[in-house]
């Protein structure tokens, strides 16, 4: 970590506040990559040599997921993605925190980077027209603009844009099939749909704006960077955000500036509390929420009990329980 730095304005010392330690690193690039496989090994060597956390997914569409560590060992990975086919200008969006967001590190692969269930769309092909943040709030201002939330129904639940449609979806594999019955019913009206997507961090939208546009939409557009893009560039006072936006590693959520947002999460079923969820009777830590208490047996809490436990001890005595070697889903 860099130390402190020391400035002089004015005849006045000001010392500036070091950086926070842990870079992280969110990533995507829809690339062809003929041996998915092929690639895995040497990247996962590069994490494990570098010490860096996280996931990263790989498909023949390309790869996929965030990564945690020191500024040397991020760089060091960044370098290594670089290198491969059709990755070097990967997209990548940057925060920082004082604590290691990750408990794992893994490279999995996958059919899809981003899971659709629709294996032969190439966003390569064609995606709707990116939309810089601070061009953003006149897009979805528009009366004739239809805002739809491409996240599913959880990450939405603790923030969206204004005037926002939600699709209730469980996963975004559930995406096509109602995208379609939406479509059937704005055009009964008579409207020709003019659509603006937005996802946490832009790569939902690449799919989804390609979904879009393969079948037969025209005007169809979506936030470049994500939410994540827009929390960070545009200032509070002018944001049509409201809420906070889950992100899928520990920090749980983030609000403008990504600065570290009041939810946590439900280490049974993964989706994000607020202080009045975790007041809930059937909250437990490490064990139940109120939204999945009726989703788990008792044969299944009693092993998520257990697993808390044993974490607990694990912490009280400087120790890892988790382990590095461990999957950790994601849809962003």
């Amino acid at each position: 970590m860099q130390p402190a730095k020391e400035t002089a304005k004015g005849g006045a010392v000001k010392t500036e506040p070091a950086p926070r330690p842990i870079r992280i690193a969110a990533l995507y690039q829809f690339a062809r990559f003929d041996d998915p496989a092929s690639i895995k090994p040497d990247l996962s060597a590069c994490m494990e040599k570098s010490g860096v956390r996280g996931t990263l997914l790989l498909a023949r569409e390309g790869i996929n997921g965030t990564i945690a560590g020191s500024d040397e060992s991020i760089d060091a990975v960044l370098a290594h993605v670089r290198a491969l086919p059709g990755c070097s200008n990967i997209e990548v969006k940057e925060s920082r925190s004082d604590t290691m967001p990750f408990h794992r590190t893994k490279v999995r692969l996958k059919k899809e980077i981003v899971t659709m269930g629709q294996p032969d769309l190439d966003p390569l092909s064609g995606v709707g027209t990116y939309v810089d943040p601070q061009d953003w709030n006149a897009l979805i201002a528009d009366p004739d603009v239809i805002v739809i939330d491409t996240r599913n129904n959880y990450e939405v639940q603790i923030g969206t844009f204004e005037g926002a449609i939600d699709p209730e979806t469980k996963s975004f594999g559930e995406f096509p099939d109602w995208f379609r019955a939406k479509r059937a019913e704005i055009e009964d009206t008579g409207r020709s749909p003019k659509i603006a997507m937005f996802c946490t961090g832009g790569i939902r939208c690449e799919k989804s704006t390609a979904f879009a546009r393969s079948e037969g939409v025209e005007e169809v557009y979506h936030l470049k960077g994500g939410i994540l893009n827009y929390l960070e560039h545009v200032p509070e006072q002018e944001s049509l955000w409201r809420g906070e936006c889950f992100v899928f590693d520990e920090r749980v959520s983030v609000g403008h500036g990504l600065k570290l947002g009041n939810h946590s999460l439900c280490r049974a079923c993964r989706r994000p509390l607020s202080g009045e969820d975790m007041a809930h009777e059937h909250f437990v830590e490490g064990v139940s929420c109120h939204r999945c208490h009726d989703e788990r047996s008792e044969e299944q809490r009693a092993r998520y009990s257990e697993r808390h436990r044993q974490a607990a001890l694990a912490d009280a005595r400087g120790q890892d329980h988790i382990g590095r070697k461990d999957d950790i889903e994601t849809d962003d």
